[in-house]
Protein backbone atom coordinates (compact mmCIF):
# COMPACT_ATOMS: atom_id res chain seq x y z
CA UNK A 1 0.00 0.00 0.00
CA UNK A 2 2.89 2.35 0.69
CA UNK A 3 3.89 1.95 -2.97
CA UNK A 4 0.42 2.86 -4.23
CA UNK A 5 -0.61 5.48 -1.67
CA UNK A 6 2.65 6.72 -0.23
CA UNK A 7 1.26 5.94 3.24
CA UNK A 8 2.02 3.04 5.56
CA UNK A 9 -0.65 0.62 6.80
CA UNK A 10 -1.11 0.72 10.58
CA UNK A 11 -3.41 -2.30 10.84
CA UNK A 12 -5.56 -4.54 8.64
CA UNK A 13 -8.55 -6.86 9.03
CA UNK A 14 -10.49 -9.20 6.69
CA UNK A 15 -13.62 -7.68 5.12
CA UNK A 16 -15.35 -10.37 3.10
CA UNK A 17 -13.33 -10.90 -0.08
CA UNK A 18 -11.40 -7.69 0.63
CA UNK A 19 -9.27 -6.24 3.42
CA UNK A 20 -9.91 -3.19 5.55
CA UNK A 21 -6.76 -1.18 6.22
CA UNK A 22 -6.15 1.69 8.64
CA UNK A 23 -3.55 4.08 7.24
CA UNK A 24 -0.97 6.14 9.07
CA UNK A 25 -2.59 9.36 7.87
CA UNK A 26 -5.88 8.48 9.61
CA UNK A 27 -7.78 7.27 6.55
CA UNK A 28 -9.56 3.92 6.37
CA UNK A 29 -9.53 2.08 3.05
CA UNK A 30 -10.58 -1.20 1.47
CA UNK A 31 -8.06 -3.23 -0.53
CA UNK A 32 -8.79 -5.88 -3.14
CA UNK A 33 -6.42 -7.95 -5.25
CA UNK A 34 -6.83 -10.26 -8.23
CA UNK A 35 -7.69 -10.48 -11.89
CA UNK A 36 -10.87 -8.40 -11.65
CA UNK A 37 -9.50 -5.25 -10.08
CA UNK A 38 -8.80 -3.42 -13.35
CA UNK A 39 -12.40 -3.83 -14.49
CA UNK A 40 -13.75 -2.98 -11.04
CA UNK A 41 -11.72 0.22 -10.79
CA UNK A 42 -12.92 1.33 -14.23
CA UNK A 43 -16.48 0.46 -13.26
CA UNK A 44 -16.41 2.44 -10.04
CA UNK A 45 -15.10 5.51 -11.84
CA UNK A 46 -17.73 5.13 -14.60
CA UNK A 47 -20.57 4.79 -12.10
CA UNK A 48 -19.61 7.95 -10.22
CA UNK A 49 -22.32 9.99 -11.95
CA UNK A 50 -23.42 13.34 -10.49
CA UNK A 51 -26.77 12.73 -8.83
CA UNK A 52 -26.38 8.96 -9.01
CA UNK A 53 -25.91 6.56 -6.10
CA UNK A 54 -22.59 7.14 -4.35
CA UNK A 55 -19.79 4.67 -5.02
CA UNK A 56 -16.49 4.26 -3.14
CA UNK A 57 -13.78 6.53 -4.51
CA UNK A 58 -10.83 4.77 -6.12
CA UNK A 59 -7.83 5.87 -4.10
CA UNK A 60 -5.26 3.91 -6.09
CA UNK A 61 -5.18 1.05 -8.58
CA UNK A 62 -2.84 -0.91 -10.79
CA UNK A 63 -3.00 -4.24 -12.63
CA UNK A 64 -3.17 -6.29 -9.44
CA UNK A 65 -4.45 -4.05 -6.65
CA UNK A 66 -7.40 -1.78 -5.98
CA UNK A 67 -7.60 0.58 -2.99
CA UNK A 68 -10.99 2.16 -2.33
CA UNK A 69 -12.69 4.46 0.12
CA UNK A 70 -14.17 2.64 3.13
CA UNK A 71 -17.92 3.11 3.63
CA UNK A 72 -19.45 2.59 7.07
CA UNK A 73 -22.51 0.36 7.28
CA UNK A 74 -25.99 1.41 8.34
CA UNK A 75 -29.62 0.33 8.08
CA UNK A 76 -32.18 0.70 5.28
CA UNK A 77 -34.91 3.24 5.89
CA UNK A 78 -37.79 4.50 3.77
CA UNK A 79 -36.44 7.88 2.66
CA UNK A 80 -32.92 6.62 1.82
CA UNK A 81 -34.58 3.82 -0.15
CA UNK A 82 -36.65 6.32 -2.14
CA UNK A 83 -33.57 8.44 -2.71
CA UNK A 84 -31.74 5.35 -3.94
CA UNK A 85 -34.49 4.69 -6.48
CA UNK A 86 -34.25 8.23 -7.83
CA UNK A 87 -30.46 8.15 -7.90
CA UNK A 88 -30.42 4.80 -9.70
CA UNK A 89 -32.66 6.29 -12.39
CA UNK A 90 -30.12 9.11 -12.78
CA UNK A 91 -27.28 6.60 -13.14
CA UNK A 92 -29.09 4.60 -15.80
CA UNK A 93 -29.95 7.79 -17.70
CA UNK A 94 -26.24 8.64 -17.94
CA UNK A 95 -26.20 6.02 -20.68
CA UNK A 96 -23.54 4.01 -22.45
CA UNK A 97 -22.15 3.98 -26.00
CA UNK A 98 -23.74 0.59 -26.75
CA UNK A 99 -25.19 -2.51 -25.17
CA UNK A 100 -22.23 -4.44 -23.83
CA UNK A 101 -19.82 -1.52 -23.92
CA UNK A 102 -17.26 -1.58 -21.09
CA UNK A 103 -16.70 1.37 -18.77
CA UNK A 104 -14.36 4.06 -20.06
CA UNK A 105 -10.87 2.61 -19.86
CA UNK A 106 -12.18 -0.79 -18.81
CA UNK A 107 -11.25 -4.13 -20.39
CA UNK A 108 -13.50 -6.26 -22.56
CA UNK A 109 -12.63 -9.25 -20.38
CA UNK A 110 -14.33 -8.52 -17.07
CA UNK A 111 -15.94 -10.39 -14.21
CA UNK A 112 -19.26 -10.81 -12.46
CA UNK A 113 -18.37 -12.14 -9.04
CA UNK A 114 -15.86 -14.90 -9.80
CA UNK A 115 -17.28 -15.68 -13.25
CA UNK A 116 -15.73 -14.35 -16.44
CA UNK A 117 -17.86 -11.85 -18.38
CA UNK A 118 -17.20 -10.39 -21.82
CA UNK A 119 -18.12 -6.79 -22.62
CA UNK A 120 -18.62 -6.88 -26.38
CA UNK A 121 -20.74 -4.05 -27.82
CA UNK A 122 -23.85 -4.78 -29.86
CA UNK A 123 -26.40 -2.45 -31.49
CA UNK A 124 -29.65 -4.13 -30.36
CA UNK A 125 -30.39 -5.41 -26.87
CA UNK A 126 -32.29 -8.65 -27.68
CA UNK A 127 -29.58 -10.00 -29.98
CA UNK A 128 -26.76 -8.85 -27.68
CA UNK A 129 -28.39 -10.28 -24.55
CA UNK A 130 -28.86 -13.66 -26.25
CA UNK A 131 -25.33 -13.79 -27.66
CA UNK A 132 -23.35 -12.38 -24.72
CA UNK A 133 -25.40 -12.92 -21.57
CA UNK A 134 -27.48 -16.08 -22.06
CA UNK A 135 -26.00 -18.50 -24.59
CA UNK A 136 -22.38 -18.52 -23.27
CA UNK A 137 -23.43 -19.52 -19.76
CA UNK A 138 -25.99 -22.06 -20.99
CA UNK A 139 -23.20 -23.65 -23.04
CA UNK A 140 -20.88 -23.87 -20.02
CA UNK A 141 -23.62 -25.33 -17.80
CA UNK A 142 -24.67 -27.84 -20.47
CA UNK A 143 -21.09 -28.96 -21.07
CA UNK A 144 -20.62 -29.42 -17.31
CA UNK A 145 -23.81 -31.47 -17.07
CA UNK A 146 -25.51 -28.92 -14.82
CA UNK A 147 -28.20 -28.34 -17.47
CA UNK A 148 -29.63 -31.18 -19.53
CA UNK A 149 -30.08 -30.91 -23.28
CA UNK A 150 -33.82 -30.53 -22.76
CA UNK A 151 -33.31 -27.73 -20.25
CA UNK A 152 -30.78 -25.98 -22.46
CA UNK A 153 -33.31 -26.05 -25.29
CA UNK A 154 -35.66 -23.86 -23.22
CA UNK A 155 -33.03 -21.11 -23.24
CA UNK A 156 -32.54 -21.54 -26.97
CA UNK A 157 -36.26 -20.88 -27.41
CA UNK A 158 -36.02 -17.76 -25.24
CA UNK A 159 -33.07 -16.48 -27.26
CA UNK A 160 -34.86 -17.10 -30.55
CA UNK A 161 -37.91 -15.20 -29.29
CA UNK A 162 -36.07 -12.38 -27.51
CA UNK A 163 -37.02 -9.68 -30.05
CA UNK A 164 -40.68 -10.36 -29.17
CA UNK A 165 -40.07 -10.80 -25.43
CA UNK A 166 -37.92 -7.73 -24.85
CA UNK A 167 -40.63 -5.06 -24.79
CA UNK A 168 -40.24 -1.55 -26.21
CA UNK A 169 -36.75 -0.63 -27.40
CA UNK A 170 -34.69 1.42 -24.95
CA UNK A 171 -31.31 3.14 -25.25
CA UNK A 172 -28.29 1.57 -23.53
CA UNK A 173 -28.27 2.35 -19.82
CA UNK A 174 -25.25 2.68 -17.55
CA UNK A 175 -25.57 -0.46 -15.43
CA UNK A 176 -23.97 -1.56 -12.20
CA UNK A 177 -24.32 -5.02 -13.70
CA UNK A 178 -24.27 -7.14 -10.51
CA UNK A 179 -26.91 -5.30 -8.51
CA UNK A 180 -28.01 -7.92 -6.03
CA UNK A 181 -28.82 -6.84 -2.49
CA UNK A 182 -25.33 -7.65 -1.19
CA UNK A 183 -23.85 -5.02 -3.48
CA UNK A 184 -26.10 -2.27 -2.11
CA UNK A 185 -24.39 -0.98 1.02
CA UNK A 186 -26.74 0.90 3.35
CA UNK A 187 -24.74 3.54 5.17
CA UNK A 188 -25.74 6.39 7.50
CA UNK A 189 -25.89 8.71 4.48
CA UNK A 190 -27.85 6.45 2.12
CA UNK A 191 -27.37 3.49 -0.21
CA UNK A 192 -23.98 3.04 -1.89
CA UNK A 193 -23.08 0.75 -4.79
CA UNK A 194 -20.13 -1.62 -4.43
CA UNK A 195 -18.54 -4.49 -6.41
CA UNK A 196 -19.79 -3.54 -9.89
CA UNK A 197 -19.73 -5.58 -13.09
CA UNK A 198 -20.44 -2.37 -14.98
CA UNK A 199 -21.39 -2.26 -18.67
CA UNK A 200 -23.95 -0.82 -21.03
CA UNK A 201 -27.22 -2.73 -20.86
CA UNK A 202 -30.97 -2.61 -20.33
CA UNK A 203 -32.03 -0.75 -17.19
CA UNK A 204 -34.60 -3.43 -16.35
CA UNK A 205 -31.70 -5.86 -15.79
CA UNK A 206 -30.40 -3.93 -12.78
CA UNK A 207 -33.91 -3.67 -11.36
CA UNK A 208 -34.60 -7.37 -11.87
CA UNK A 209 -31.38 -8.25 -10.09
CA UNK A 210 -32.40 -6.13 -7.10
CA UNK A 211 -35.47 -8.35 -6.79
CA UNK A 212 -33.60 -11.64 -7.12
CA UNK A 213 -32.28 -11.96 -3.56
CA UNK A 214 -34.60 -9.63 -1.68
CA UNK A 215 -33.37 -6.04 -1.39
CA UNK A 216 -34.81 -4.39 1.75
CA UNK A 217 -37.50 -1.79 0.95
CA UNK A 218 -37.52 -2.85 -2.70
CA UNK A 219 -41.09 -1.60 -3.27
CA UNK A 220 -40.06 1.88 -2.13
CA UNK A 221 -36.97 1.83 -4.37
CA UNK A 222 -38.96 0.74 -7.42
CA UNK A 223 -41.80 3.21 -6.86
CA UNK A 224 -39.36 6.12 -6.59
CA UNK A 225 -37.47 4.91 -9.66
CA UNK A 226 -40.66 4.59 -11.71
CA UNK A 227 -41.77 8.06 -10.66
CA UNK A 228 -38.42 9.56 -11.67
CA UNK A 229 -38.03 7.57 -14.91
CA UNK A 230 -41.26 5.73 -15.83
CA UNK A 231 -40.72 2.13 -16.84
CA UNK A 232 -42.18 0.66 -20.02
CA UNK A 233 -45.48 -1.22 -19.81
CA UNK A 234 -45.03 -4.88 -18.92
CA UNK A 235 -41.75 -4.41 -17.07
CA UNK A 236 -42.87 -6.52 -14.12
CA UNK A 237 -43.67 -9.44 -16.43
CA UNK A 238 -40.18 -9.16 -17.95
CA UNK A 239 -38.39 -9.56 -14.61
CA UNK A 240 -37.74 -13.32 -15.17
CA UNK A 241 -36.22 -12.55 -18.58
CA UNK A 242 -33.74 -10.13 -17.05
CA UNK A 243 -32.97 -12.51 -14.19
CA UNK A 244 -31.73 -15.18 -16.59
CA UNK A 245 -28.22 -13.73 -16.69
CA UNK A 246 -27.52 -13.70 -12.92
CA UNK A 247 -29.26 -17.05 -12.45
CA UNK A 248 -27.15 -18.62 -15.19
CA UNK A 249 -24.00 -17.15 -13.66
CA UNK A 250 -24.96 -18.73 -10.34
CA UNK A 251 -25.70 -22.00 -12.13
CA UNK A 252 -22.20 -21.99 -13.62
CA UNK A 253 -20.54 -21.07 -10.32
CA UNK A 254 -22.59 -23.07 -7.84
CA UNK A 255 -24.85 -25.50 -9.76
CA UNK A 256 -27.42 -27.08 -7.51
CA UNK A 257 -30.78 -25.41 -7.21
CA UNK A 258 -29.77 -22.43 -9.33
CA UNK A 259 -30.14 -24.51 -12.48
CA UNK A 260 -33.77 -25.21 -11.62
CA UNK A 261 -34.37 -21.52 -10.83
CA UNK A 262 -32.84 -20.49 -14.15
CA UNK A 263 -34.99 -22.94 -16.10
CA UNK A 264 -38.11 -21.79 -14.23
CA UNK A 265 -37.27 -18.16 -15.06
CA UNK A 266 -36.81 -19.04 -18.72
CA UNK A 267 -40.19 -20.75 -18.84
CA UNK A 268 -41.78 -17.78 -17.05
CA UNK A 269 -40.25 -15.41 -19.62
CA UNK A 270 -41.83 -17.44 -22.41
CA UNK A 271 -45.25 -17.12 -20.79
CA UNK A 272 -45.20 -13.31 -21.03
CA UNK A 273 -46.40 -13.31 -24.64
Amino acid sequence: MARLLGVRVRRSAPLGAATRVDLDDGRVAVVKAGDGVVAEAAGLRWLAVPGGPPVPAVLAADDGWLVMEFVAGGHPAREPAAAFGRRLATLHAAGAPAFGSPPDGGPADAWIGSAAMRNVPGPRWPQWYAAERVRPYVRIARDAGTLSAVEAAVFDTVCDRLPDLAGPAEPPARLHGDLWSGNVLWSPDGAWLIDPAAHGGHRETDLAMLALFGLPRLDTVLAAYDEAAPLAPGWRERVPLHQLFPLLVHTVLFGGGYAGQAVAAARAALRTT
